[in-house]
């Protein structure tokens, strides 16, 4: 029987309290203890030998070379644990494709995150129920994710997968932005004076000037990412330059909570003319309809890209080697990117994430693994509050100290020393994410956050000069304090409410990705005396969709989180 999402989901915002924190845990634990020094499994035996075992992994959404986790320092302290190791394979390629191919062959490693693709891993059966796994072997599972089992259930009542956003004990904001934003290079804004960007026009013409005055350096004055499932880094800014945030195929009105596509709209077109118009102007670059991730990726690190727009996380990769070149040498500064709150008319940004819980992407274990206890027994050790410190902050006295009041923070020799291949070494960029985990926005039981990120003592700590000096051009502390804060949403996002593979929604939601994926490339490349005319094609062939009933699918599913919040 095909596995299907349950509809109609709890609040998405639910926190769990610090005391909860405790439970299930080693109570007597302290970040001031080594790292290296949780329960060996997940039954706390530490002097029985345990048999050592390497279990396949496929990543299809992280970008990164393929590694075995006892290669890294956190993998070989999990392994001496658990004796569990990882072969972790990313994907490389198109999603779909290597999901389907798994499909057809019904041959899947033994854990996996399927990502956008999971609804298809989901109805070919792919992901064995973990119920039982967790009552047997999952305390530490039952305390962090019990309070979302309800959301987390398919239709049958089981559940086969678990999320990664769930926050434990006290929410804290982002001081960075992981989330959307219209990034352009610092050299750009210094240049130009530091100006107060907010609106569209004024965001694009800063672009167009930077590149009019440096014509002998060949730059591209605005990228956009295509490729495969990413492409919603192209069709959801018409979304947040009307003032909203990621809530995916449509817009929540505040008031009437009716939700509304927005890809067949003016915004939609007004957005897209104004990248045509760049495009007429040479500004734009024309091969990001046919690059991939990784050439997308290169290009930002090139120094020759002036701005995007793209969600923090999603570039990550390439911010992170720009900021570790400015480490090196301070000049490299320039071409490390800022995010600014840009609307269309400087209206009330809302790019900041409101809290909220994503049910519907996950790691599961599938059909084809080999022991699925003692997988599941590695994942429950991963959430003890000491796994999550060896996690996040590392080892005390190597990548962490804790002060005489308690505090976790980093000297500025370990801050200095943790770039992009010592994150890889260590094995922070294999365990930061992508694994059950405390949301990065929680706090541990002594008040601690579980990320150093948003400790504000290494927030502050880890401020390069260049980082300092154009918050304080902005009178800002923090990058976060550029943008508006977020109102509440009860729902959100609302991208992540679960849709039965093969539903009328699911299918809407397939063919508006092909409809878009065939017309945006046309209308932004197009002549500009052409403009209206693929317009008119695009709507035209948008109009024969059933958009209104996924409107009202949506509308009422949102109805249903909202109602169950009170």
């Amino acid at each position: 029987m095909a596995k299907k999402l349950l509809l109609g989901c709890l609040a998405a915002v639910m926190i769990i309290t610090s005391a909860c924190s405790n439970k299930n845990n080693d109570a007597d634990a302290k970040p001031s203890d080594s790292a290296g020094s949780p329960q060996a499994s997940a039954s706390g035996d530490t002097t029985k030998p345990v048999e050592k075992v390497t279990f396949s992994y496929f990543n299809g959404v992280a970008a990164a070379k393929d590694i075995n986790t006892n290669e890294t320092t956190i993998g070989k302290i999990l392994e001496d644990q658990t004796g569990v190791n990882f072969k972790i394979e990313h994907l490389v390629g198109d999603l779909n494709t290597k999901i389907g191919t798994m499909i057809a062959s019904n041959a899947y490693p033994d854990v996996m995150i399927p990502d956008a693709a999971i609804d298809k891993i989901l109805d070919a059966g792919a992901f064995i129920a973990l119920d039982d796994l967790i009552e047997q072997h999952g305390p530490n599972i039952k305390r962090v994710y019990g309070p979302y089992f309800n959301q987390m259930k398919a239709a049958d009542g089981k559940i086969y997968f678990l999320p990664f956003s769930n926050v434990v004990g006290e929410y804290i904001p982002d001081p960075n932005i992981n989330q959307g934003a219209f990034w352009v290079q610092r050299r750009v804004l210094k240049e130009a004076g530091y100006p107060k960007i907010t609106t569209l026009d004024a965001y694009m013409d800063l672009i167009k000037n930077f590149v009019e005055k440096h014509k002998d350096e060949d730059l591209t004055g605005m990228v956009t990412l295509t490729h495969d499932w990413r492409f919603f880094a192209t069709s959801n800014p018409p979304n947040h330059l009307q003032g909203y945030p990621n809530d995916g195929n449509v817009i929540v009105d505040m008031t009437t909570h009716e939700a509304k596509t927005y890809a067949a709209t003016d915004a939609t077109k007004r957005w897209l003319q104004k990248l045509n118009d760049m495009n007429s102007q040479g500004l734009f670059d024309k091969a990001s309809f046919v690059d991939n991730y990784d050439q997308y990726l290169a290009k930002l690190t090139s120094h020759k890209v002036v701005g995007f727009f793209d969600y923090g996380w999603q570039f990550g990769n390439a911010q992170a080697a720009l900021k570790d070149a400015a480490k090196a040498d301070p000049a490299q500064d320039d071409f490390v990117y800022f995010p600014l709150p840009v609307t269309f008319d400087g209206q009330k940004d809302q790019y900041l994430d409101p809290p909220g819980f994503v049910k519907n992407r996950g790691m599961g274990i599938t059909v084809s693994a080999k022991d699925p206890a003692r997988i599941i027994q590695y994942l429950d050790n991963l959430l003890t509050d000491e796994n999550q410190v060896l996690q996040k902050w590392g080892i005390k006295g190597e990548t962490f100290e804790v002060d005489d009041k308690g505090r976790m923070y980093r000297t500025a020799e370990q801050i200095a020393k943790i770039d992009e291949p010592f994150n890889e070494k260590f094995g922070f960029k294999y365990y930061s994410w992508n694994w059950p985990l405390y949301s990065p926005n929680s706090t541990l039981p002594d008040g601690n956050a579980v990320a150093p990120g948003m400790q504000p003592e290494v927030f502050q700590m880890g401020l390069t000069d260049g980082d300092k000096l154009i918050l304080e051009k902005y009178g800002v502390k923090t990058y976060s304090e550029m943008f508006a804060a977020p109102d509440a949403r009860p729902w959100y996002p609302s991208w992540g409410i679960p849709k039965e593979q093969g539903s009328a929604q699911q299918i809407w939601e397939t063919k508006k990705d092909e409809i878009t994926k065939k017309y945006f490339p046309k209308l932004v490349l197009a002549k500009p005396a052409d403009f209206e005319k693929v317009w008119t094609e695009y709507t035209d062939a948008f109009s024969k969709l059933d958009t209104a009933a996924y409107e009202k699918w949506t509308t009422d599913e949102v109805k249903k989180l909202i109602d169950a919040s009170k």
